[in-house]
C-alpha cells in the first residue's frame, strides 16, 4: 500500500500551505514597529476589508444560499475575532512570545476534529502537538519574556477562535466552482464588515498614519491576508486538518527570528531549545506512521 503521506502531491501542498503561517509570523514585527500603537480593531479592519474586496473583484463570485451565513461565521472566527486578538497580543508581548501562543491551535483543532468531524483521534499527531506546545512553552516561560496577562489571554483566545474556524472550514468544504481566492475573499470581506463598527467607534482612525504605517497595512493586507489566506484555504481542502494546524508552529519560529534579527530580542539557550523542539514536532506531525495508516484502511 502506498504511503499517501509521502506522495509528491502531499509534500507540495504541505510546502505551499506552510507559506501562510510563515507570512503570519511577520505580523508581530510589523505591528510593533510600523503600525500606530493601541488600535487593534483598526489594524484588523485594514488587514481584512481591503484584501477581501480585492479578492471579490478578482474572483467575481458571491456566496449563495447558506454560504452567506457560513461565510460570516468563518470570517468572524478566522479573521474578524482572530485579527484584533492577534494585534492585541502583539502589542502586549514580545513578538516571539506572542506568536508562540498560537501553538495551542493544533490542540484545539485535534479535539474539535473528533467532536465535529468525527475523525479518529490521531495519537501520533496529538503526541507531536504536545511536543510542539512544550517547545513553544519553553519560549513563553523564558526569563525576561515580559509576559502580560492581557497579551496571553488575547493570544490564547485568538488560537481558539481560528482553530474553530479551521475545523468548520474543513467540515463545510468549499462550494463547487469557487476558487480559493474567492472563498478567502468571502471570509475577509465578512470579517471586515464585522470589524467596521468596532474599528471606527472604539479605536477610531489613528492620528499617526505615516509612510511606515501605510507600508505595514499594505503588507498585512496583501501578503498577510489576501495571499496567505488564499493559500491557507486551498491547503485546508487538500491536507488533513490536524496536520495543517500543526504548520502554524512556523509562525512563532519566523516571529522569533524576526524579533531577534530586527528588534534585537534576545533568545536564551532555553528558548532556542524550545524552538528546536517545535520544528521537528511540526514536521513529524505532517506524516502518519505506516502502521497507523494500515489500521485505518482495514474495512470495518
Amino acid at each position: 500500500m502506498q504511503n499517501i503521506s509521502a506522495t509528491p502531491s502531499r509534500f507540495g501542498w504541505t510546502a505551499l500551505t506552510a507559506l501562510a503561517p510563515a507570512i503570519w509570523g511577520s505580523t508581530y514585527i510589523v505591528t510593533t514597529h510600523l503600525l500606530p500603537p493601541g488600535h487593534p480593531f483598526f489594524a484588523a479592519l485594514m488587514r481584512a476589508l481591503p484584501a477581501g474586496l480585492i479578492a471579490l473583484a478578482v474572483a467575481r463570485t458571491l456566496p449563495k444560499g447558506s454560504w452567506w451565513w457560513k461565510s460570516l461565521v468563518l470570517g468572524t472566527l478566522n479573521m474578524g475575532a482572530f485579527f484584533p486578538l492577534l494585534f492585541l497580543s502583539a502589542q502586549h508581548l514580545p513578538g516571539g512570545v506572542a506568536a508562540t501562543l498560537g501553538a495551542a491551535q493544533p490542540m484545539v483543532v485535534a479535539v474539535l476534529a473528533v467532536l465535529i468531524l468525527r475523525e479518529r483521534l490521531s495519537s501520533w499527531r496529538v503526541l507531536w502537538g504536545v511536543v510542539g506546545v512544550i517547545g513553544v512553552g519553553l519560549v513563553v516561560l523564558g526569563p525576561g519574556a515580559g509576559l502580560d496577562a492581557i497579551g496571553i489571554a488575547a493570544g490564547l483566545a485568538g488560537a481558539a477562535s481560528m482553530g474553530t474556524g479551521v475545523v468548520l472550514a474543513k467540515l463545510w468544504g468549499r462550494p463547487a466552482g469557487v476558487s480559493a481566492i474567492g472563498f478567502a475573499g468571502w471570509q475577509l470581506t465578512a470579517a471586515g464588515l464585522v470589524l467596521l463598527a468596532p474599528a471606527l467607534l472604539i479605536d477610531g482612525v489613528p492620528a499617526g498614519v505615516d509612510g511606515p504605517a501605510i507600508a505595514g497595512y499594505l503588507w498585512l493586507g496583501l501578503a498577510g491576508a489576501l495571499a496567505s489566506y488564499t493559500i491557507w484555504m486551498a491547503g485546508i481542502r487538500q491536507l488533513p486538518v490536524t496536520a495543517t494546524a500543526l504548520l502554524g508552529l512556523l509562525s512563532p519560529l519566523v516571529a522569533a527570528l524576526l524579533g531577534a534579527g530586527i528588534a534585537g530580542e534576545a533568545l536564551t539557550p532555553l528558548q532556542i531549545g524550545g524552538f528546536a523542539l517545535a520544528l521537528p514536532a511540526m514536521l513529524a506531525g505532517q506524516v502518519a506512521p505506516r502502521a497507523v495508516q494500515l489500521r485505518s484502511s482495514v474495512p470495518r
